[in-house]
């Protein structure tokens, strides 16, 4: 039984599955590594704390644009490819951050990393290749979850990582000893942390896994052809009405990377012309990227071309996923950042152990959002998953907004694991229809969806750090943190709300979406191993 499922798992659909969710769990560790050092680095560089939530904000920047253009090098260049040269480009963001000498240097190497967070796009569509529309929920789930797992083995193997190399040069000596907590071990104290060689490392073990992944994949099964759109420049609609709802949409990431332009104005890393001058190159990268898809779409909009009934796609559908991730995976990154101080203060814990306590939120990534995905194959209605899925994150939030010192603390974390259950669910549920849509734009379509997650990420930090800033001004202590929490956890209740709500309205269930093969794909020209008799299916796996 072991030999077979170990079989089952290193061939055909199932190879490219594990080999494709540990290069975004590589991409994600990489991503997050910044956390675990944290307080070390500030104590380093000697950085006020406005400047470590400025780092942590950069390291979202780019990700907004990177995962629009990385969705259309993907849909014009295949997953492998696209994959690979972006595991080996993740070294040089780490090398650079490793080898800062300034606070700059620092928010250098960060946005550059941003970059490094597009990759979960990829396997979006390398997953949707090799997986029928019936099973793509519990695939793209997998491929999610387990993935994203990598933000919390950051967490907890960096600072290990980083002990066994205090050999290497660029070691950190703290004043005094710092303690530490790995999982379930005791907590254990060191003089020394090399955060330098750890993050390099981690881009170095990254870089030798984009080859390794390329030799080791294909775009699509065997007989089946790789679908791209007539061009890549941007995204192609189907109605005139849609293109004007795409530019539309296409705004808030502008406004979004206009926001972090002005954090960093705050703590000096632009001044007030270079931010005005931030500013003009944004709006000429939206004008840019507005006539991109104007060309790609002028025949429509001259009325040139008219799309057959069987090719148009609604691109409201579009816009819905987008909005369902900004309330599930942007108030994820906000809840995970604030989290372990949410924990210190209101229970009164020591740093270590509200870290870990913390960590039960991410840790549900590995059950919930397959989860999720199954979820969303086997009710019967992706739509209705969505509606479900989403209602109950927004009903979870409200709940932690009542959490207080006076409640029992495997209460509160037994509230913190359901409510990370249905976003995390809902975060599945989202990728299982993206595919959907159109399949030759499957890579835009989820770079967009996944850029508006980033959206959200940087709005509710944005907003948690102005919050946090009020408080700081009024000198309220805890018992205004408190509140303040509280308004934060409601703030993404309500929108989480509002959002289940809209998907009733306006989120239609996709075309196809328990069928054995893809929209306008032939049956005849690649079988699915599933329909076949079990010696075909073997050879053809």
């Amino acid at each position: 039984m072991l030999v077979e499922l170990f079989t089952r798992a290193t061939q055909g659909r199932y190879k490219v599955l594990h080999l494709t969710w540990f290069a975004f769990f590589l991409t994600f560790v990489i991503w997050f590594n910044f956390a675990p050092f944290a307080t070390t680095i500030a104590q380093d560089f000697g950085l006020e704390p406005a400047q470590v939530g400025t780092l942590g904000l950069c390291n979202l920047a780019l990700t907004v644009p990177a995962r629009v253009i990385i969705g259309m090098v993907l849909d014009k260049y295949g997953p492998r490819l696209t994959y690979s040269c972006l595991l080996i480009y993740a070294a040089i963001p780490c090398l650079i951050f490793a080898t800062a000498q300034s606070f700059n240097q620092l928010v250098l190497g960060r946005l550059l990393m941003g970059i490094v967070g597009a990759g979960f796009v990829i396997g979006i569509r390398m997953t949707a290749e090799w997986f029928p529309p019936k099973e793509v929920g519990t695939a793209e789930g997998i491929y999610g979850g387990w993935g994203n797992f990598g933000s919390a083995f950051s967490a907890f193997t960096m600072v290990i990582f980083a002990l066994a190399l205090t050999s290497l040069p660029g070691s950190f000596q703290f004043p005094e000893a710092e303690t530490f907590r790995v999982l379930v071990f005791p907590p254990f104290q060191t003089d020394i942390l090399n955060w330098r060689a750890a993050i390099a490392g981690s881009g170095i073990v990254a870089a030798f896994y984009g080859v390794f992944y390329y030799f080791n994949v294909t775009d699509t099964p065997p007989g089946k052809v790789y679908q791209r759109p007539d061009s890549a420049r941007g995204m192609e609609v189907t109605s005139v009405r849609d293109f004007w709802f795409l530019m539309a949409m296409n705004l808030p990431l502008t406004l979004i990377l206009m926001v972090l332009a002005w954090r960093l104005q705050k703590v000096n890393f632009l001044t007030t012309g270079g931010m005005y001058i931030a500013f003009i190159a944004l709006l000429g990268l939206y004008a840019f990227q507005a006539y991109n898809c104007w060309s790609v779409n002028k025949d429509l909009l001259s009325g040139a071309k008219v799309y057959p009934p069987e090719e148009r796609y609604r691109f409201k559908q579009v816009a819905m996923l987008e909005l369902t991730y900004i309330v599930n995976f942007g108030s994820e990154i906000a809840v995970v950042t604030m989290l372990p101080a949410f924990f210190e203060g209101t229970f009164g814990l020591d740093k270590a152990t509200a870290g870990l306590v913390a960590a039960s939120y991410a840790f549900m990534n590995l059950a919930s959002r397959p989860g999720g995905g199954l979820i969303s194959d086997r009710m019967g209605s992706r739509k209705w998953t969505m509606v479900v899925l989403t209602a109950g994150m927004g009903i979870g939030y409200l709940m932690m907004s009542m959490v207080s010192g006076v409640w029992p603390l495997p209460l509160a974390i037994l509230l913190t694991m359901a409510c990370s259950f249905f976003v995390q669910s809902s975060e599945g549920a989202t990728f299982a229809m993206v595919p959907l849509v159109k399949r030759k734009v499957t890579g835009q379509i989820a770079g967009n969806v996944g850029a508006y997650g980033n959206v959200g990420a940087v709005a509710y930090l944005s907003t948690r750090l102005l919050f946090t800033d009020a408080s700081a001004a009024a000198n309220g202590g805890e018992p205004i943190m408190a509140m303040v929490n509280s308004q934060f956890f409601q703030l993404l209740g309500i929108a989480g709300l509002i959002v289940a709500f809209l998907c009733i309205f306006f989120l239609d269930e996709p075309k196809g979406s328990f069928a054995d093969f893809h929209e306008g794909e032939d049956p005849g020209m690649v079988p699915h191993p599933s329909a076949l008799p079990d010696e075909q299916s073997a050879r053809l796996m």
